[in-house]
């Protein structure tokens, strides 16, 4: 957008790969030049961006906002395939809408995006932050807490809400809130991690978390990021039973952890 810059590749919490392969493909179709060079990404647009059909790999957040951020600006118009269709998506699309920018398609899994030549600015709220609340729903089910969560809306964490009931968690939602209360020890519960809407990679350490002070065995399944389970080995520190095989993790919850000094990766 502005013609020319150059930054350090990223770096980020170590939880697996997390390339900028899609980002510079989209870029690169919409007229961008993208190299490397001693650790940096240097990237001109001597002739700025331009419309193109886009088709992702993976229906990645990251790379669905980046593209859509270019896409308002370029020239023509733009359709993402396979984009991302998180909340946060719809967000940033409501928000660029309300500063002029034309974007249909929000939500699904196709976005159509023509081009405008320039955006205004606007007074936005975001959403609330739904891996926030979902921490305050499990930290609550761990220490059979109840505890009421304002400002979020219970339906993006439809699936995580639902593994907590099927815990054992007495959970109530509102437009913007839900509560969540649990009397007793947990039940044991298997969790798939999946692009929205299912259960979100991000929530997987408090879901890990749940089961290791549920009662029975939990089989928790990644399949987002390769390198998610590397908590794990401090989570063994506090006493968890967590076995972890490529993708899976086979949790045998107990009555109680016990403290002790660890390390966040």
């Amino acid at each position: 957008r502005r013609g020319y810059v150059r930054v350090a590749h990223p770096g980020g919490d170590a939880i697996g790969s997390r390339g900028l392969d899609m980002h510079i493909s989209g870029l690169t179709r919409m007229g961008a030049e993208i190299s490397g060079e001693h650790g940096f990404v240097i990237a001109s647009a001597p002739h700025g961006l331009h419309g193109a059909e886009i088709m992702l790999d993976f229906p990645s957040v990251g790379a669905t906002e980046n593209l859509v951020m270019a896409a308002v600006l370029a020239r023509g118009a733009t359709v993402i395939d396979n984009a991302a269709r998180e909340p946060e998506i719809v967000d940033i699309c409501t928000m660029l809408q309300q500063m002029g920018a034309q974007i249909s398609g929000a939500g699904t899994s196709t976005l159509h995006i023509e081009g405008v030549p320039a955006l205004r600015p606007v007074r936005h709220a975001t959403v609330g932050d739904r891996i926030v609340a979902g921490t305050w729903a499990f930290g609550a089910a761990m220490t059979r807490g109840d505890v009421t969560v304002t400002g979020a809306d219970p339906a993006f964490l439809e699936v995580a809400l639902d593994k907590l009931v099927a815990a054992g968690g007495l959970v109530e939602t509102r437009a913007d809130a839900f509560c969540i209360r649990m009397d007793d020890r947990p039940a044991a519960v298997d969790v798939v991690t999946l692009p929205f809407p299912g259960f979100a990679t991000d929530l997987l350490p408090m879901a890990i978390g749940l089961a290791a002070v549920s009662e029975g065995a939990s089989l928790i399944t990644e399949n987002i990021f390769d390198g998610r389970f590397m908590f794990a080995n401090e989570m063994m520190r506090l006493g968890a039973d967590i076995k972890t095989d490529g993708h899976h993790a086979l949790v045998c919850g107990r009555e109680r952890l016990s403290g002790a000094p660890v390390r966040a990766t």
